[in-house]
C-alpha cells in the first residue's frame, strides 16, 4: 500500500501512464534499430537507438516522480503495435510521437497544472519537447526509407541525460536548451 493511501491523483496517474508508454517505445525502438540495422539503413538504426534512450529518460523522470509511492498500478498506455519492415516501423514510431506531441503530453500537462503538481508538469514539459524533434526527425527518416535511402546523418545523434532532449550534429550543444545540462554530458549515437 503506498503511503499516500494507495490513490493516484490524476497527474500521478498520467505520470504512471506516460511511465509505461515511454518504456515501451523504448524497447520498441531498440527492436526497431535491430530492423533498420539488417535492411541496411545504418543511420536510421542510429536514430532509432539513440530516441529510444532519450524515451528511458523520460520514463526514468516519470517513475522518479512517484517515489512517495509503495504499490501496484495498472498501466493504461497507448502503443502503436505490428512491427514490420523498417519503412513500417518508422510510420508507427511517427503515430506514437504523433500522439504524444499532439494529445497526450498536452492534456498531462494541464492535468498536472490543474492540480498544481510542478514536478509532474515539468516531466511533462521535458518529454513533450523532445518528442517534437523526435516525430520530425522519424518524418524526415521515412522521406528516405520510402525512396530505399539511409537517412543521412551530420554528425552524431545527442541524446541529454536529463529530459532527453535530442540534437543532431558533429558537437553538441554547449547546453541543453530545455533543461540548461551541460552539453559534455549529453550521450552521443
Amino acid at each position: 500500500m503506498s503511503e499516500e493511501g494507495g490513490h493516484l491523483t490524476m497527474s500521478q496517474d498520467a505520470l504512471v501512464s506516460a511511465h509505461g508508454g515511454e518504456s515501451m517505445a523504448h524497447v520498441r525502438y531498440l527492436i526497431f534499430a535491430e530492423q533498420a540495422e539488417k535492411e541496411g539503413f545504418k543511420n536510421v538504426a542510429r536514430l532509432f537507438r539513440a530516441i529510444a534512450y532519450a524515451e528511458q529518460v523520460h520514463a526514468r523522470n516519470h517513475y522518479q516522480r512517484l517515489s512517495k509511492f509503495k504499490d501496484s498500478f495498472k498501466v493504461v498506455a497507448g502503443a502503436p503495435f505490428g512491427p514490420g519492415d523498417t519503412r513500417k516501423n518508422l510510420e508507427l514510431a511517427i503515430m506514437g510521437e504523433q500522439f504524444e506531441v499532439e494529445q497526450m503530453y498536452p492534456s498531462y500537462i494541464e492535468t498536472a497544472k490543474l492540480l498544481n503538481d510542478k514536478s509532474a508538469e515539468i516531466s511533462f514539459r521535458y518529454a513533450l519537447a523532445a518528442e517534437k524533434i523526435h516525430l520530425e526527425l522519424y518524418r524526415k527518416a521515412l522521406e528516405y526509407v520510402a525512396k530505399g535511402q539511409d537517412m543521412p546523418l551530420d554528425g552524431y545523434v545527442w541524446i541529454c541525460p536529463v529530459c532527453g532532449h535530442t540534437y543532431v550534429g558533429k558537437e553538441p550543444p554547449a547546453k541543453c536548451p530545455i533543461c540548461n545540462a551541460l552539453g559534455k554530458d549529453f550521450q552521443r549515437f
